[in-house]
């Protein structure tokens, strides 16, 4: 068998690479860039354009909707690259790995006329509201309530967690169109303005510094029917196709590889890869990265393929996380107090693996779902 990259992707990814060399300033991937940091999000407003002018920004979508028409592969290239670097996309890359691709599924002529074009040029950002403070884990117990009023939809509820709310121009909704014992039945999905009238948004300050998250509260907001992605009471099947996208758009193992290989140069000027037990621990960190980025491409490769979403994207999203906690605890342990400084390779390791297990679906609920659809264990 083959694993190596077609020579085609291969050119791409030195493209690539030259660009960001060019573009990117000395000290990007430190943690004051990091994700959620007004410079960060100021930053990629800018980049994200730039991207866009040279057709790097959607190369994966079809070009009737302003992409580039090339394969799954090349777009994971790219997503690879670009956490390497600390994700100058900023949430521009939920845009264009799960919402956009959604709306080309499911969407409307109407709205993927309207909507795809200011994604694919870079000039908006979408965010989405999905967990609520009572249903985080458990989606289908969600309460936001859409009523319909007339040629629309009254929405009442409050969404949590909900990344980049405060700078997002839409948002990727779910609310419960039929009774809470439809269950996952009654749910559909709204593409919401955030200036719609009645929508406020709270900032959830983080407790190791950048800020991301935000609260979404809604009051009786009138959003059209045209806003209505799908079918009415029939979103979970869009939410399980966004979810799998989800789960692998963040290729989070690159970022942990390139710190990992950061501190093993920072532990041989010190002498301290003599150590067995050290040896050891990068050991374990290499082979979570690389295990990881395996699994991930098993997934890229269903989705080269046309293939159906499958539960090879929990296994991934539950190796990514292993790999970045392991590098995480590697900085802290061979960096000792020098890892807690800040903009050092330990600090910025340390406060994206906190994350890790909890953005774009928890470590935990992976693990249930492993059990349950690949495992084929009993409910206890």
């Amino acid at each position: 068998m083959e694993f190596a990259f077609d020579e085609a992707d291969a050119a791409f990814r030195r493209d690539l690479v030259d660009f960001l060399d060019r573009e990117l300033a000395d000290g990007w991937e430190r943690s004051e860039f990091g994700l959620g940091s007004a410079v960060h999000t100021d930053f990629s407003r800018k980049f994200v354009r730039t991207l866009a002018g040279r057709g790097w920004l959607t190369p994966h979508w079809p070009e009737r909707y302003g992409g580039g028409g090339q394969g799954a592969w090349q777009h994971f290239v790219l997503g690879e690259e670009m956490w390497k670097r600390g994700e100058p996309r900023g949430p521009q890359y939920m845009n264009v790995n799960w919402v956009g691709p959604s709306l080309i599924k499911y969407g409307t002529e109407e709205q993927k006329r309207t909507l795809l074009p200011p994604i694919a040029r870079g000039e908006v950002f979408w965010c989405q509201g999905f967990s609520e403070p009572e249903a985080g884990t458990d989606l289908a117990a969600l309460r936001t309530r859409a009523v319909r009023d007339g040629d629309g939809y009254l929405l009442n509820g409050q969404k949590i967690w909900t990344s980049y709310a405060d700078g997002a121009d839409h948002c990727f909704l779910l609310a419960r169109t039929g009774t809470v014992a439809d269950g996952r039945r009654g749910i559909s999905v709204f593409l919401l303005p955030l200036d719609t009238p009645g929508v406020e948004v709270r900032p959830i300050d983080g407790f190791v510094g950048d800020h991301s998250f935000n609260e979404v509260f809604l009051k009786d907001v009138w959003v059209p029917r045209s806003r209505l992605l799908g079918e009415e009471n029939k979103g979970w099947d869009i939410v399980r196709r966004t979810l799998a996208y989800e789960r692998v758009g963040a290729p989070r193992y690159a970022r942990a590889a390139l710190v990992l290989d950061g501190l093993a140069d920072w532990s041989r000027t010190r002498g301290l890869l003599h150590d067995p037990g050290v040896q050891e621990q990068f050991g374990e960190a290499r082979a979570l990265c690389e295990a990881a980025r395996l699994l991930v491409y098993r997934v890229i490769d269903e989705r080269a393929k046309d293939k159906e979403p499958s539960p090879r994207a929990n296994q991934a999203r539950a190796a990514m996380v292993q790999a970045e906690r392991a590098v995480g605890d590697l900085a802290l342990d061979v960096m000792g107090s020098e890892a807690l400084a800040e903009g050092s390779r330990g600090d910025a390791q340390f406060r994206n693996s906190l994350g890790a297990g909890i953005a774009a679906g928890s470590y935990e609920v992976q693990l249930n779902l492993i059990t349950r659809l690949i495992l084929k264990l009993p409910k206890e």
